[in-house]
């Protein structure tokens, strides 16, 4: 008897009839034998139902409420999915985040998980149940419920795979596996058998919706094998692992995609020593999390720092640099919220010459121009208008051949 832990994302769970699915599917695993702990997420269109309904009410709600407010999705599903399994004839019992033994920091909407007492999970598989567990969510110390920010229901399966010891994680979703770009976007995609964490966390980090950058950096750390999955059909997917027999043969694995940043600007800053750390100080304690760093060079004693940020983070990003620009004598601060990151990522890019150049060609060939422009080891980033991001894409994914 193995023990798997599987995840089923909004879309599989969407409604009534989906969820029934699930637990057919369910079902079967365990006239297999196994040992299932699932974990769920809220049902598609309920997270963001939730949000315009806080959003509604009052203009800027406390992090602390809007945690107690999304909770409720993934509860709802939890109890629909084991009374959909008590339907079918299969023992089975929900447990919210807290009641999973899912301790975190203090942070409200974007938790960190710290430890997990899974105890009281052992007790109900040792009694041959299967177990649903509420995705996205924990308790802190203090017994206040957190939420584990965007794809948190990822991160609550791989971190229970890893509490379990399980012998498998799955991570099933819309798609059947992960693809060398969004197959929606660039109809030449092709769905990849295995992808090394190093590249996943990459492609995660630069847009890839199918997982969580952080959940692939707690999978890498504590060696959680998974394998990504469509609910929809019984089709192989992606295994997502250590390291895999490609690795350094090809230099470019995928292209990603992300609209979601904002481009901040903070202008005319005194160009002296600390100054960035001041600024960068009061981001981190904002919990903003910064990707692409650009600084001038200074000149009449002023300089111009540029960085990206989270779309959703810019008005939190504007109020927290505020005090820091007082207290400095200067600055202004400018947001551009049409653009886009695209990303190429490949372990090989290591061992292969002229990557950049051959992406940089192929946008301006395009007529793409680049705003910024980071590397790594394994990739190439740039930032673009907004309104091109999917025909570069595709451009670029044409370039490497990956069709």
């Amino acid at each position: 008897m193995s023990r798997i832990v599987q995840k089923y994302g909004g879309t599989s769970v969407g409604d009534v009839e989906r969820i029934k699915n699930v637990a057919l599917r369910i079902k079967a695993f365990r006239e297999e034998g196994h040992e299932l702990v699932v974990v769920v997420s809220a049902r598609s269109g309920v997270t963001n139902e939730l949000i315009a309904r806080a959003q509604a009410v009052c203009a800027n709600p406390s992090e602390r409420e809007m945690d107690q407010l999304l909770a409720i999705g993934e509860q709802e599903t939890i109890a629909l999915t084991a009374m959909a399994l008590h339907g079918v004839g299969v023992d089975a019992v929900s447990y919210t985040g807290a009641q999973a033994g899912i301790f975190t920091d203090t942070v409200h909407t974007k938790a960190k998980i710290k430890t997990i007492n899974a105890q009281p999970l052992e007790k109900d598989l040792k009694a041959g149940r299967v177990i649903i567990v509420a995705g996205f969510q924990g308790i802190n110390e203090d017994g206040q419920i957190t939420t584990l920010g965007r794809g948190g229901s990822d991160l609550t399966a791989i971190a229970l795979a890893a509490a379990l010891k399980a012998d498998k994680c799955e991570i099933y979703t819309d798609v059947d596996g992960v693809y060398t770009a969004d197959p929606r976007v660039v109809k030449t995609a092709r769905k990849l058998d295995e992808i090394s964490y190093d590249e996943m966390l990459e492609l995660a980090s630069s847009g890839s919706k199918v997982m969580q950058s952080r959940s692939v950096e707690f999978a890498a750390k504590y060696g959680v094998v998974f394998e990504v999955r469509s609910s929809f059909n019984h089709n192989p997917g992606t295994i997502v692992k250590q390291e895999v027999a490609y690795m350094e043969k090809v230099a470019v694995r995928g292209v990603a995609v992300d609209k979601d940043q904002a481009k901040v600007v903070v202008s005319n800053l005194p160009d002296q020593p600390g100054t960035a750390a001041k600024v960068f100080r009061a981001l981190a304690d904002a919990s903003i999390i910064v990707d692409m760093i650009v600084q001038n060079v200074g000149h009449a004693g002023v300089a111009n720092l540029t960085f990206t940020v989270p779309l959703t983070d810019t008005a939190k990003a504007k109020k927290s640099l505020e005090p820091v620009l007082a207290k400095l004598g200067g600055g202004q601060v400018a947001v551009s919220e049409g653009i886009a990151k695209l990303s190429v990522v490949g372990v090989g890019m290591k061992t292969h010459s002229g990557v950049a150049a051959t992406l940089f060609q192929a946008l301006a060939d395009a007529g793409v121009n680049i705003e910024m422009i980071s590397t790594s080891e394994i990739k190439i980033s740039v930032i673009i208008d907004k309104a091109r991001a999917d025909e570069a894409a595709r451009v670029a994914h044409a370039a490497f051949g990956l069709g």
